[in-house]
Order: structure tokens, then sequence, then C-alpha cells
């Protein structure tokens, strides 16, 4: 039987190889042919939009798959940009939006958006991650959740980012042995413990980050028993980051409103 941490190894210790065997399944290397072959003819936000395959790709990249249906929205993210700090994107508490409208900057780049390696081998990058972390997670969602902390680690800078990312509070809480009812407290609350018992500029770290990986995966094993089908072939087959956050459906509802 292959439990999470062994589990997280076999993917996290020769993460190339992991990355490799992902880009090499077909589906995976049919989209990402295409991607990179027609990005660069992509000169606004319609086009990006108007593409399905592309657009699709994108969101996925940016761990917002789950969003590629709200194309009203995505527009508005990306014509307001991150130039200024009253921005949609830069309003919305969940990062990653404000990660995709730069990435897909036409609001300071114009047509000349896609040009930059961040909108093209970037991405790729970023997708081939994307889909080796919700792979690993369809057999396992421990070892998603840990690859997950393990690529986000080193950005974390404070509890507040930690509060606003389900995934990472989901690992964190589990790590700490803080029960779940406590994400009803008052967020100030939630996060005065837990910087209480964090050392950020540790986590930052590849052996803090593992330490607290090993803490992680052991009290998820506890709970969440791994199963005795599971295998590395099977590991190694959505940034964790899933679910729509509160904040962003009110958003959605008023731009509906």
């Amino acid at each position: 039987m292959i439990n999470t941490y062994v589990g997280y190894k076999i993917i996290a210790q020769d993460m190339t190889r992991s990355i490799q065997r992902i880009a090499e399944q077909p589906v995976v290397e049919r989209e990402t042919e295409y991607y990179r072959e027609n990005i660069t003819k992509v000169k606004s936000i319609k086009d990006l939009v108007g593409d399905s395959r592309l657009f699709n790709y994108a969101m996925k990249a940016h761990g917002l798959e789950d969003m590629s249906y709200a194309r009203a929205f995505m527009v508005k993210v990306l014509e307001g940009g991150i130039d200024s700090n009253e921005s949609f994107a830069n309003k919305l508490t969940d990062t990653r939006y404000r990660e995709f409208a730069e990435t897909f900057n036409f609001a300071r780049y114009k047509e000349t958006a896609t040009v930059f390696t961040r909108a093209q081998q970037g991405t790729i990058d970023k997708y081939l991650r994307q889909t080796l972390e919700s792979d690993a997670g369809a057999t396992n969602e421990g070892v998603r959740l840990a690859l997950y902390f393990e690529r986000k680690a080193p950005t974390i800078k404070n509890a507040f980012q930690i509060l606003a990312d389900p995934a990472l509070t989901k690992v964190v809480f589990t790590a700490l042995a803080i029960p779940a009812t406590f994400s009803s407290a008052a967020i100030d609350k939630q996060a005065a413990l837990l910087e209480s018992k964090l050392d950020f500029d540790e986590l930052k770290t590849s052996d803090g980050a593992a330490e607290f990986l090993k803490k992680f995966t052991a009290l998820w094993e506890i709970d969440n028993p791994s199963s005795a089908a599971s295998s590395p072939a099977l590991l190694i087959a959505q940034p964790a980051e899933f679910g729509i956050s509160m904040d962003l459906m009110m958003t959605m509802q008023k731009m509906r409103l």
C-alpha cells in the first residue's frame, strides 16, 4: 500500500521526469501543441476568450479550470489589468486572477501581450504542473494538496494569504491539528493562531516545507487512509486550487444584477 507521504515523494523526488510523463499523455500533448502553435496569433482579449481550446488551456494553467464558463467575468479581469490598485483583478482576494491578468496583460501591452515567455512557455509549464497535481489528486487528494503546498510555500508571506486559499488552509489546518470548525471563527482570530504557530521564513526553505509536509501527510493519513489499490503508476498519472470562494460568488452575483 502506498501511503500519502510515499505517494507524494514518488512524484516530487524527480519532478522533471514526473512532468515529462504528463507531457507525453496523448490528450495533454495535443492540447499543448495547439496552444503553442496558436497563442501568438492572439491579439486581443476577444481573441483569447473566443478560442475555447486556448482559453480553457490558459485557465487550467492558472488553476482556474472551474471558472472557464465565466467568460464575462474573466473579460472584466483582463480589461482592468493590474497596474491600478483599484483594478478588478487587484480587488479580488484570490490572487490567481491577478496572476492571470499579469500573464495576459492586454491592458498594458495590447496586441503584443502574448509575445512574452509567461504567456507562451510559462503558461505551458504551469499547465503541465496543474495537470500533474490534478491527476495525482484523482488517486489521493492528500498527494495533490502536498504537491500544491510545495509549489506555493515559497510565496507564502502571512496567515491571511493562507486563509484566502482553501487548499493551503486545508494543508495548514491538518498539519497543525486545527479542527475544520475553527474556519467559522473570526478571520482575525484564525490569522492570529496561524501567526503564533508558523514560521513563514522557515516554510520558504525546502527543508522547512519538507518537514511541514511530513506532519501534514502523517495526520492526513490518519483521517484518510490510503487505498490498498494505490500505486506509483496511478499517482503519476487542479492545483489543488479548487472551489469558488464566497467573496467571488458574491462578486459574480453583483455582476449579474
